[in-house]
């Protein structure tokens, strides 16, 4: 399991939280400065957003969206968040959504448009957001959200799982912002599927605070089918954790390398994990924990939607076409 890896600091705080906390807390405390992805320390990274995904799947979306900007700044050599900022990472291009963005001459550029599925809006305050150039060129541009010209929409969430992520469209008048990167870097640069990968520690994360809520809630004298299904729940666990390892090693080996293909087969493992640990802990423990215990309850209607950034057999298939002829056999021991 990856998470007792984590920062000790870390667990700490989480362990001894008795109230939701907030991407303001982790910020302040000093834990969002995680190691970058490709330089060493990797998995790492991934094991500090495991913890807080088993603490709370709607806080680890925004700490990751927090984190990932930091990275996507850093690079491609933006200026540095300014201290205490908390940031977002909204990319989503849903077709009936779509920011432009016009340079100015004086180096800064201008969004306009509205942004979807912009989590944690009303409670971050910069964001990397992507938008189009007049050449219909996908851009990046870092923005702050203390502005007139920016608007935090109110609706538009209606699933109980993830609620407290507070995803929400946020509308760009004209909005000051500052362009990050060239043209095409955001899906060009290294750290696109690096970033991709570690959403994958996110669901694993998830998945691991589902299987210890339920070995902690097996009894002390559990049946043989309990047993059983605690079974199946280490076995894909311990999986899909093998197959993180092996992705982080190889990012760290290979840090400028299209990580597209570790990181599919990554997130479609992880994925199958975490389906598979919600169905037997679900017949475990039946239905009093899914009524009577709140945090329990919570996982497991945040995590199915959470699973969902997966694009299920769009990426089976991209995988599959990345494993054909002439490519080397892909499955040596």
């Amino acid at each position: 399991m990856l998470a007792p890896r984590a920062d000790r600091r870390l667990r700490s705080l989480l362990d001894a939280a008795d109230a939701p906390l907030t991407l303001g807390a982790l910020v302040d405390g000093g834990f969002d400065p995680l190691p970058l992805p490709g330089t060493g320390r990797t998995l790492e990274r991934w094991q500090m957003l495991a913890a807080v995904a088993a603490h709370d799947l709607s806080l680890v979306k925004l700490f990751e969206g927090h984190t990932d900007a930091l990275a996507i700044l850093a690079e491609l050599g933006a200026p540095p968040a300014p201290p205490g900022s908390r940031w977002g990472t909204w990319c989503a291009e849903p077709p009936d959504a779509r920011v432009t963005l016009s340079l100015q001459p004086d180096g800064s550029c201008r969004l306009s448009g509205t942004k979807a599925w912009c989590s944690g809006a009303h409670g971050v305050t910069h964001a990397v957001i992507s938008a189009w150039n007049e050449a219909g060129e996908p851009c990046l541009a870092a923005i702050e959200l203390d502005q007139a010209r920016v608007t935090v929409g109110d609706h538009g969430w209606q699933a109980a799982g993830m609620a407290n992520a507070r995803t929400v469209d946020v509308h760009l008048d004209a909005a000051v912002a500052t362009p990050v990167g060239r043209p095409g870097d955001y899906v060009a640069r290294p750290g696109f599927w690096q970033g991709g990968a570690g959403i994958a520690a996110c669901w694993y994360g998830g998945a691991a605070g589902i299987a210890e809520m339920t070995r902690q809630r097996c009894g002390p004298r559990p049946d043989a089918h309990r047993l059983a299904h605690l079974g199946a729940i280490d076995v894909a666990l311990a999986g899909a954790a093998a197959v993180l390892r092996e992705a982080a090693a190889w990012i760290d080996a290979c840090p400028q390398a299209s990580a597209q293909l570790p990181a599919q087969r990554a997130r479609l493992v992880v994925e199958a994990a975490a389906t598979e640990v919600m169905t037997h802990a679900g017949r475990a423990l039946g239905a009093a924990p899914l009524c009577r215990d709140a945090r329990f309850a919570q996982a497991m209607v945040d995590l199915p939607i959470f699973l969902r950034q997966s694009h299920a057999e769009r990426d089976l298939a991209a995988l599959g076409g990345a494993l054909l002829p002439p490519a080397e056999a892909p499955w040596p021991l």
